[in-house]
């Protein structure tokens, strides 16, 4: 049995059963039962209580975390179906997710200088709102420690994943384009995932949102770094 652990299969099976049944407790609509939060809590709970390593697991989560860049890739399909649509949106589009981008950015650096928090940590929370890769890299740009970038970049994700359709609704945004374009701006990928359950065309707009966003994430931080501090 200590053997299968250590099979990639072993990372693969257990996230994907674990995710298999917390989406049918997903169905039900309750915010605090999202599967993905669901998914990663039970997963650290497995690996604690039955003394396995997190490096043991990710021999097959990791390759999980291949399919990322082609399931990234695919959104092409539904941007392809609703180009027309989102063409017609793009300069308000554009403004938009730029201004967020630049906001997420800015927000997040005066509110720690204001709570006094120290510099490595402001250069390592700057880029919480885009991909692990990209975040990484602005990162390492700016000074800071990668490790926690991508701690709370994931953290950042599941957060938009779970609360962000519930907190855009409360605000009276109900708009299916604002709805996406709001979720891939906020929470890149994983929050670009939840968009795509919300149907097509919050999928198309949370996907461009969060390619655009990287970009002006990546040319923006270290001027605003720089600026701030």
């Amino acid at each position: 049995m200590t053997d299968y652990f250590l099979l990639p299969l072993f990372g693969i099976a257990l996230t994907i059963l674990f995710f298999f049944v917390f989406g049918r407790v997903g169905k039900l609509k309750i915010v605090l039962l999202n599967p993905v939060l669901l998914t990663i809590i039970a997963i650290i709970l497995f690996l604690k209580f039955s003394n396995i390593s997190f490096e043991t697991y990710n021999e097959g989560g990791k390759l999980l975390t291949y399919f990322l860049g082609p399931a990234v890739v695919a959104l092409g399909a539904y941007f392809y179906e609703k180009y027309e649509e989102l063409r017609k949106d793009l300069k308000l589009f554009s403004i938009a997710v730029i201004s967020g981008g630049i906001c997420g950015v800015a927000s997040i650096v005066i509110f720690l200088l204001v709570l006094g928090m120290p510099e490595f940590l402001i250069q390592s929370l700057a880029a919480k709102s885009v991909t692990t890769p990209i975040a990484i890299e602005i990162t390492r740009t700016v000074g800071g420690i990668p490790d926690i970038t991508a701690g709370i970049v994931i953290a950042v994700g599941i957060f938009g994943n779970a609360f962000g359709i519930f907190f855009l609704k409360l605000f009276g945004i109900t708009d299916k384009r604002a709805l996406g374009a709001a979720l891939g701006t906020a929470a890149h990928g994983i929050g670009t995932a939840r968009a795509i359950e919300e149907g097509k065309i919050p999928g198309v707009y949370s996907g461009v949102a969060m390619c655009l966003n990287g970009i002006v994430t990546a040319v923006f931080t270290p001027f605003l770094l720089s600026l701030l501090l």
